[in-house]
């Protein structure tokens, strides 16, 4: 699939804001951009979002439920630009493959485009979007999937089985002239394997042994200064695609109006990794996908021991089911479980359901109950929360109600803190005076 645009600007060039090559980072978002995104399902909530500068820089994510983009997502796909006279040109190339769509080639997808020009602080979309997306960001007027155009007369290659296999051997030599008892060219070698499965054209199978992660980015360093825990992103790739699925009592439209002490019930960091140590994951395999109208997401994944370190094997599993209803909401349920607690003997459970209801363009409502399992922590081991959110251009109104019990443990989650109530009500008034232009 091709795309192309022909972007004109009055200013000359030294002044268009245009001075990032990498990837998928914050500060391309602060330049002039082009960008589509395709709604290859028609579901008219989720979508692929592609876009770039005059540089030719490329960016990616995928939208899920109008809510929080998965900006981890890299897909194969190519992108160049030029310049003319009066502005600017592009010209993106996506393979189909990197793409998921229904079965058939004759295709409806849902399309939008977007142009930032960033000097001016103006966002120009295909079709209209609400005011009110912009009242966090003017960026995130994309994210609502619900208004993009429909694209038609689109012919698509019939989507194949995917197979993928990716084998892997290292080995090596050490020398350590100071441990007790001294080695001198001690050797080691391991071997590992990945592949990927098309069950169906829009479900994933994918298994793994003695994964390897050498390649994988490591963490930003930060400084802690609270006695809170400090929320690292996955950058393994066999976690990343499909966690989209795995997001809990996210209402659609409302990103980042959530409080950060909100639980996180699934956390795939928590998997090789316990107590800061890293420890070998020695298979697993996963699912992934939709069917219907329903998003489905298995896991399981086997850890294994270190006796230094007192470190058990452990079997980390994760199911979600999640129902797309009306126009723009959906209901879910979710399960997480570790077959070796780290507080007490025995296994860990987490059970929660979820709805997020989008009532209109600007009423949204959200809210979840959960429940742990833990061997000596019983009683007040319950998490629930309720939130409303009105966004109009003119009026907005919040209100948001969470509680976490003294003995929520989600083994496999992440929870900045127990034990805690907490309350939120805001109100705004967006005034536009007409006899003010930059308004």
């Amino acid at each position: 699939m091709y795309v192309s645009a022909r972007l004109w600007d009055s200013a000359p060039p030294s002044e268009w804001i245009a001075n990032e090559m990498r990837r998928d980072t914050r500060q391309l978002r602060q330049n002039d951009t082009f960008g589509v995104s395709f709604d290859t399902y028609y579901d008219r909530r989720n979508a692929f979002f592609f876009y770039t500068n005059p540089l030719g820089a490329r960016a990616d994510q995928q939208i899920t439920n109008e809510g929080k983009p998965n900006g981890d997502w890299n897909p194969i796909w190519d992108v160049r630009s030029g310049r003319f006279k009066d502005g600017w040109s592009v010209e993106m190339q996506i393979p189909f493959k990197s793409l998921r769509y229904r079965p058939g080639r004759s295709q409806i997808w849902g399309v939008q485009l977007r142009r930032a020009i960033r000097r001016k602080n103006e966002w120009v979309h295909l079709t209209q979007v609400p005011r009110s997306t912009s009242v966090v960001s003017p960026s995130r007027g994309i994210f609502r999937i619900s208004r993009s155009g429909t694209l038609v007369g689109l012919e698509a290659p019939e989507s194949s089985r995917t197979l993928e296999v990716k084998p892997y051997a290292i080995s090596g030599l050490e020398t350590d002239r100071v441990t007790i008892p001294a080695t001198s060219n001690e050797g080691h070698a391991d071997v590992g394997l990945d592949v990927k499965l098309g069950l169906t054209d829009n479900l994933t199978a994918d298994f793994t042994v003695n994964t390897d992660f050498a390649q994988v980015e490591a963490d930003e360093q930060q400084v802690n200064l609270t006695r809170f825990e400090i929320s690292f992103p996955e950058k393994r790739e066999f976690f990343l695609e499909g966690r989209d699925i795995y997001q809990f009592a996210l209402t659609a439209g409302t990103i980042g109006t959530g409080s950060r002490n909100t639980p996180t019930l699934f956390f795939s960091r928590r998997i090789g990794l316990q107590s800061g140590n890293p420890t070998p994951i020695l298979a697993g395999g996963r699912i992934s996908g939709k069917v219907n109208s329903f998003d489905v997401g298995a896991l399981s994944i086997q850890t294994g021991k270190d006796e230094n370190l007192g470190i058990e094997s452990t079997n980390f599993t994760a199911l979600r089911l999640r129902r797309d209803i009306l126009q723009r909401s959906s209901i879910g349920a979710l399960f997480t479980g570790r077959s070796a607690s780290t507080v007490a003997d025995g296994s860990n459970q987490t059970y929660g359901l979820d709805a997020s209801l989008s009532l209109s363009q600007d009423f949204n409502l959200t809210g979840y109950y959960a429940e742990t399992r833990t061997r000596g922590l019983a009683g007040n081991d319950r998490s629930f929360s309720g939130h409303a959110n009105y966004n109009g251009d003119l009026l907005g109104a919040e209100l948001r109600h969470l509680q976490v019990g003294e003995n929520f443990n989600p083994e496999v989650g992440f929870l900045r803190r127990r034990g805690f109530r907490e309350t939120i009500a805001s109100a705004r008034f967006s005034l536009r005076p007409a006899s003010i232009e930059a308004i």
